[in-house]
């Protein structure tokens, strides 16, 4: 069942990022999906006016000044959505699901196309058999329906999910009688959401893409945009040819942040040249972070008291800000011994990454989940708005915190209600107009979704989109979890995994996909979606749906409602009927949205606003807050004999789970992903040689082995002390209760692991 045929290999990777490898990767993938003409048309559509937003990450878009607004893996996205493929009901009726599951690849499933009909499993077959959406309504009801209490039930949301469709689900949810909404931002940038409030008042990034023109300084922490987020990489070039400065914080040297050709670049392509990126590449160690902040705030510090008023903006801090003596106490009592050790990085270039940031004059830091996905990712995001707060580099142009979103709505998808803490505000305003009082109380994460489905108290999973029984922790644990349900449903373009570790009755409802008309009562649908710099824009799909089967996640929200609320006050089949009343509804019970459907017309879209960059604090003490975070990393990271830490990557022809190829370009690495990537000095202490077999394990105390076998150990550039797998096969290494207690955010970029000489070896 699998196809990977081809030998594995690696090969180093002397290229830029981009440039001729790219192109020619989109045209392969276009063609491997059955759709060279036909892809290359979408492509024209993507993130312009009057076309569809890209289904993949939420960089902005910026002015439209080319006809080519997609990346290469943006490209990929599309290719897949529009692909010629078809998983229809005859690919079900070949398999079990225990043998597609024991196939075990992502790729595999995936690479079979479009779903193109609904359907349920059946238990005495052990296959997934056609069925109407009447049926399926019908099933869904009346297990919603025979629960003892709605808190009984989780509804996960993607952030493919538009923003009409994630309010009405949220409504239907909420009208329900629950607000267990587990979302797939709880599994990346939670702590984004939960630590900036309490630090700036607002959990969202305080920067627009015109910042980037102003900076003096771009500060990159934990990430990696060419795999990522590509249209950024274009972004980065613009500003360091401008003159600015980039300095990257990262663990592994990764391609995309050192040298870009831009595609579009005719003189560069023509030439095979490329621009250097990064001035300065830091390669501080896992779960190093926050020594690595506080000791350049510790520099910051001491020059600032040998010479009062020459760094710190201190008429910024005595106006905004309370907390500076609580921080700069516990930055005096930190030891420089105690920051190399956990940070990886000397004094001397701590030092010398502060200077950079003293001299700027208005600067931006981005960062992504090599930040967050930690055991103190809460308090990582926290110093990296202590470090720009000390400069007042919140609230003014080319300046602010700029979080890199992954999927292209993840932020929309809870600005307009998806929150298992929603906010009282919302909560009154649904009751105001929409005639029914919603519940209080605080819902599930993905973390309390997946505990109490384990533990059987809850027993209905609806998941509109995602692939998270993939994506989450602990992938035995995840497992059980759903196999413990009365009922799973996915809503879906394609399968994965997810559908295959299902409960004892389970459905797969074909949606449409962000390329796709989308057609009520004869009319054309636009959605909107919110990119990571809270601007929302249109989109509107046009190729012809890939089944007559498939339905527009607003048709299956509210036919769903119908069935599971026969006596609702909502309207359902009006709002269904034109997305226009949907966003007149968010207009009024959603801040911010007034005028939806008038500001829509703007070129572009428009801006939501940001209380922090207008220097608005809405903390409980009205100013922006120093926080302190006096440990510099988690317990279980602290050193012990043959103990590394490992994080999780993805692969360049990744995007979240979804596997487009084996390969990972950048890195080097083909038809392969059971690869463990290790420093060479680590190798050679263990008796390792590239190639060679190795077992990881981590260092647990607990009744289960947490281990990935037989992995192949390849040497890469990266700090001693430290690995890295892929994700999502290296979830199984990451225990349940391994989160951010703030955020609920899994671990998943710092597993305490050992790794030895595989015992099948």
């Amino acid at each position: 069942m699998s196809n990977q045929q081809d030998k594995p290999e690696q090969t180093a990777y002397s290229g830029s990022a981009g440039g001729w490898p790219a192109l020619r990767e989109v045209v392969r993938h276009l063609r491997e999906q059955e759709v060279l003409m036909k892809g290359n048309k979408t492509l024209m559509r993507a993130n312009q006016p009057q076309g569809f937003d890209c289904p993949g990450c939420a960089w902005p878009d910026p002015k439209h000044t080319s006809s080519f607004e997609f990346c290469e893996n943006g490209a990929k996205a599309v290719a897949a959505e529009a692909t010629a493929k078809r998983a229809s009901p005859d690919l079900f009726s070949q398999y079990t699901v225990t043998e597609m599951l024991a196939a075990g690849e992502d790729h595999w499933l995936e690479s079979h196309g479009r779903l193109t009909h609904p359907m349920r499993y059946d238990a005495a077959t052990d296959k997934y058999l056609e069925t109407t959406w009447a049926d399926a309504f019908a099933l869904i009801a009346e297990h919603l329906g025979k629960l003892d209490n709605p808190n009984q039930a989780e509804f996960y949301t993607s952030g493919r999910t538009s923003n009409e469709a994630a309010f009405l689900y949220q409504l239907f949810v909420r009208e329900f009688g629950t607000n267990n909404f587990p979302d797939c931002s709880n599994m990346c940038h939670e702590a984004t959401s939960v630590g900036l409030p309490q630090s700036i008042g607002v959990g969202k990034g305080t920067v627009l893409l015109e910042d980037f023109e102003h900076c003096d300084l771009i500060i990159s922490v934990g990430h990696n945009p060419a795999t990522n987020h590509p249209r950024m990489l274009r972004t980065l070039e613009e500003a360091v040819n401008r003159g600015a400065r980039l300095m990257v914080f990262n663990p592994l040297r990764e391609r995309g942040l050192e040298r870009y050709t831009d595609p579009q670049n005719i003189k560069q392509m023509a030439t095979i040249a490329s621009t250097v990126l990064a001035t300065q590449y830091y390669q501080v160690k896992i779960g190093g972070d926050i020594a690595a902040l506080k000791g350049m705030m510790k520099c910051l510090a001491e020059r600032e008291a040998a010479a009062p008023g020459s760094v710190f903006d201190q008429d910024f801090i005595a106006e905004h800000t309370t907390g500076i003596e609580q921080l700069l106490a516990d930055l005096e009592a930190t030891s420089w011994q105690d920051i190399e050790q956990v940070s990886g990085l000397s004094r001397q270039a701590l030092e010398e990454a502060a200077g950079h940031y003293a001299r700027a004059k208005s600067t931006i830091i981005c960062y992504g989940m090599g930040l967050t996905q930690h055991y103190t990712g809460t308090q990582n995001v926290q110093q990296l708005a202590n470090l720009l707060l000390l400069r007042g580099n919140i609230g003014r142009l080319g300046a602010g915190i700029c979080p890199v979103r992954g999927h292209s709505n993840v932020q929309g998808d809870r600005t307009v209600g998806i929150a298992e803490r929603p906010p009282k505000e919302l909560l009154d305003r649904i009751e105001q107009h929409c005639g029914f009082n919603p519940p209080r109380e605080h819902g599930h994460t993905v973390t309390e979704a997946l505990k109490a489905m384990y533990e059987g108290q809850s027993k209905v999973f609806i998941g509109m989109g995602g692939n998270v029984a993939r994506a989450a922790q602990d992938l035995n644990f995840t497992a059980q979890a759903f196999r413990n349900c009365d009922l799973s449903v996915w809503i879906l373009t394609k399968p994965n995994m997810s559908t295959l570790i299902h409960g004892k009755s389970a459905l797969i409802l074909p949606a449409l996909g962000r390329t796709e008309r989308d057609l009520q009562n004869g009319l054309l649908q636009s959605i909107t979606v919110e990119d990571s710099m809270s601007m929302v824009h249109a989109s509107v799909g046009m190729n012809e749906p890939a089944s007559e089967h498939c339905r527009s996640e607003t048709w299956i929200v509210g036919e769903m409602a119908k069935a599971v609320l026969p006596n609702s006050v909502i309207n359902w089949d009006e709002l269904v009927a034109d997305n226009n009343a949907i966003r007149d509804l968010i207009a009024k019970v959603v801040p911010s949205f007034d005028n939806y459907n008038q500001r829509l017309q703007e070129p572009g879209g428009f801006y939501l606003g940001n209380t922090a960059r207008e220097r608005q604090w809405h903390t409980p003490e009205g100013k922006a807050v120093f926080k302190v975070c006096p440990q510099l990393q988690h317990e279980l990271l602290a050193p012990r004999d043959g103990q590394l830490t490992l994080t999780t990557a993805r692969a360049h022809d990744q995007y979240n789970t979804t596997v487009y190829s084996m390969n990972d370009r950048y890195r080097g690495i083909k038809n392969r992903r059971d690869v463990v990537f290790l420093n060479t000095d680590d190798m050679l202490a263990r008796g390792i040689a590239s190639g060679d077999r190795v077992d990881v394990r981590t260092v647990f105390e607990g009744p289960e082995d947490y281990v990935l076998r037989d992995l192949e150990a390849v040497g890469f550039d990266l700090p001693s002390g430290c690995a890295m797998a892929y994700f999502p096969e290296a979830n199984a290494l990451v225990p349940w209760s391994h989160y951010d207690p703030a955020s609920f955010v899994a671990s998943y970029k710092s597993i305490p692991v050992t790794v030895s000489l595989s015992e099948s070896s």
